[in-house]
């Protein structure tokens, strides 16, 4: 089982003014986020635009980022799709790049939504590959809520072994926690408590404009600097709160860009912020600087 305590840096994909990826940024921030001292990087992940990417180009940005990675921190690909035979081509392909995991999504449009249909989806791909699953909660999004009942299911998979918990629901989340399964936090906003809670770490797409300071965080509660961890969190807080409510891509891009760390443009469909959006953002972040 691949180690991926930490922080997962959920990527934003950066792109060209007219929605096309440009590659050689993609480079250059995999450098600035690993410099930063990231545990690991999550390619594809949902504030990397997953949905509106084509599987050619989730390919073309595995491939690049697994050999400019080459090890030097823990490589996750998205590999989520609505048809289960082109999941497992995308997660065979990046298995044979080196990744060290996969993001899955449940089967989320109008798919099988009770636990022995979800847990056949996940053991079909179990089967076909080699690598560690990470499930993937997030009901705000797909509509479906996995269970603690099916984590412990699909936890008894040979490669399901990780579940990222995005749903923001600490209750639920401690559940998970109390299973055999290692849990990953998704939800912004909740970070320092489910860290506190045993949470082996994030994927974490908020991480994109303040990299540095998510892996103090991580670093100060893993040390049982609670206090230290607290204050941290007291300047991070604000901009988190403001990205979670609606356009969450348009809002880590705007920041990251302030921050340094620019990832460009967005692909339609989505929009970029307004005026008033912009500065309630700069606004927001102003306790990082």
């Amino acid at each position: 089982m691949s180690k991926l305590s930490g922080i997962n840096l959920a990527m934003q994909t950066p792109m060209h003014a007219d929605g096309s990826i440009d590659y050689s940024r993609w480079e250059e921030l995999i450098d600035a986020y690993i410099d930063a001292g990231v545990h690991g990087l999550v390619l594809g992940a949902g504030t990397g635009q997953h949905p509106y990417l084509t599987r050619q180009e989730c390919n073309q940005l595995y491939e690049i980022g697994a050999k400019r990675i080459n090890g030097r921190c823990k490589l996750t690909c998205q590999a989520s799709a609505l048809v289960v035979d082109e999941i497992i081509g995308r997660s065979r392909h990046a298995q044979d790049l080196g990744a060290d995991a996969l993001m899955i999504l449940p089967p989320y449009l109008e798919g099988p939504e009770d636990d022995d249909g979800l847990f056949e989806f996940y053991q079909t791909i179990d089967a076909a590959v080699d690598i560690d699953i990470i499930g993937y909660n997030i009901p705000q999004t797909t509509g479906i809520d996995i269970s603690v009942e099916l984590l412990r299911r699909l936890n008894g998979l040979e490669h399901f072994n990780y579940i990222k918990d995005s749903a923001g629901n600490l209750t639920t989340h401690q559940e998970y926690l109390a299973t055999n399964c290692n849990v990953l936090n998704g939800c912004d906003t909740t970070t320092v408590f489910a860290l506190l809670a045993g949470a082996r770490g994030c994927i974490w797409g908020g991480a994109n404009y303040m990299p540095r300071e998510s892996v103090q965080l991580y670093e100060m509660v893993a040390s049982g600097d609670t206090a230290g961890a607290m204050a941290l969190w007291s300047r991070m807080i604000p901009s988190l709160l403001y990205i979670w409510q609606h356009k969450y891509i348009p809002k880590v891009k705007a920041a990251s860009k302030l921050r340094g760390f620019d990832g460009g443009s967005l692909r339609a469909p989505l929009q970029g912020l307004s005026d008033d959006e912009e500065r309630e953002i700069a606004i927001r972040i102003e306790p990082l600087n």
